[in-house]
């Protein structure tokens, strides 16, 4: 038995979509915890490049069976978008993905209002995909399960109970066109035949599985720092993507987790508004930007970029349990004279203990850096670890030692076969 949960330890976009292909090929479940269309997660197999906002990554091995659990909140039209397009590229869904049928569903007053909110003043800088609104549903106890979908009465009960408030709201607080109760009760009845194959009691299979023998790998969406709970609230998502949010978002309990993977990214990007201590706002970030082509496979925006945060990442580490790391995207670092690394914080002389829960006191903060030298030369045909230049393992050394974690797999390039795995 195996079950491990790989989760994003800095502020998402760490990799996580090349990861999961890699280790999914030694998983025969992998099951998606939280989040939900607002994440991109990019594999490249060849020249050919996939984005999945819904779909774990494991889809692209044909031996796998995906999972999307009840902590993750679903948009109708966004799930059946990614099948269509998988089945396309011959990649079979059809008896290889179940969805939990006490994951909520996304309504079109969610979009709206999340677009709405984020065209105002106290902007978090959301993807607009209705994901916030929807998880406040949710816990107001107002949500619409894909269970409900089974239930037409329920249903329709529940839209109309809804969609009088939201309406309400749209009208006389935002002066905006009231939304039409009977279309998304069509749309939704819709939705419904297409997806019953995939609705299963998530929790009952996940647990049966393992109970077989079999092995699970969890996967989470954005990353540890974004967590409502531990991340840089307010400007956090709306739900736990560290490794707490993948027991509650499948039903799996603790006591059958055996391992935590970390995707760190070999430098910093944040999308969205909030505190960054280590952002460039210079030349060398707009490099790292377009080297890396760090712009959102859910929005395309570009994303803010700067130097490697240790400090951050022990936290994560701390948070999360992390037993292992991966390091994403190396590569980008190829062509730098010189590379910073932040040790830590500093406020008014002094070095911080740990890192702040308190957003203002970003404010007042400065990271410390230690410089390291470049390695000046490409490593995307490195196979093995001795491969690497001496700079390369230098800098790897010194982050893992900084921050204090273990690397047992490094990216060294977008595809497939450009990882280094270590033992």
């Amino acid at each position: 038995m195996s079950v491990s949960i790989l989760v994003g330890s800095q502020w998402g976009d760490e990799g996580k979509g090349k990861v999961v292909d890699i280790l999914s090929e030694k998983f025969e479940i992998v099951a998606r915890y939280q989040g939900g269309a607002n994440a991109g997660h990019t594999v490249q197999i060849g020249d050919k490049q996939y984005i999945l906002h819904l779909i774990p990554s494991g889809i692209l091995r044909e031996n796998v069976i995906c999972v999307i659990g009840n902590g993750v909140v679903i948009d109708p039209k966004a799930l059946l978008d990614e099948i269509e397009i998988l089945e396309k590229n011959n990649i079979k869904v059809s008896g290889r993905l179940f969805i939990s049928q006490n994951a909520h569903l996304i309504m079109p007053y969610h979009k709206l209002l999340d677009q709405i909110n984020e065209s105002g003043s106290n902007k978090i800088g959301t993807t607009g995909r209705g994901i916030g609104p929807c998880y406040i549903d949710k816990y107001a106890r107002k949500g619409i399960k894909i269970v409900d979908l089974l239930h037409r009465d329920t249903l329709e009960n529940k839209i109309r109970m809804n969609l009088q408030e939201k309406n309400n709201l749209l009208k006389k607080v935002y002066d905006k066109e009231e939304l039409d109760v009977e279309e998304i009760i069509k749309e939704y009845t819709e939705f419904d035949k297409k997806i019953d194959q995939y609705i299963k009691d998530v929790p009952v299979y996940l647990n049966n599985s393992i109970a077989e023998g079999k092995s699970v790998l969890l996967e989470g969406a954005q990353g540890a720092l974004l967590d409502v709970d531990h991340g840089t609230y307010p400007f956090v998502t709306s739900s736990s993507p560290t490794s707490g949010g993948a027991c509650t978002g499948t039903g799996i309990p603790p006591t059958k987790i055996n391992e935590v993977i970390g995707i760190v990214k070999a430098y910093t990007t944040r999308v969205g508004n909030g505190p960054f201590p280590t952002e460039l706002l210079d030349e060398e970030g707009e490099k790292l930007r377009k080297i890396g082509a760090e712009y959102g496979a859910t929005t395309g925006r570009p994303r803010r970029c700067g130097w490697f945060d240790a400090f951050l990442v022990k936290y994560s580490c701390m948070i999360n349990g992390i037993d292992y790391v991966a390091i994403t995207k190396l590569d980008v670092l190829d062509t730098f004279d010189e590379i910073k690394v932040c040790l830590g914080y500093q406020e008014n002389g002094k070095m911080l203990k740990s890192f702040p829960t308190d957003v203002h006191q970003f404010d007042k903060i400065e990271p410390v850096y230690e410089t390291l030298p470049g390695w000046k030369q490409n490593i995307n045909k490195a196979k093995t670890y001795d491969e690497l230049p001496e700079a390369t393992k230098n800098y790897l050394e010194f982050i893992s030692s900084t921050a204090g974690f273990k690397i047992k797999i490094i990216s060294v390039g977008p595809k497939r076969d450009e990882t280094i795995l270590l033992d």
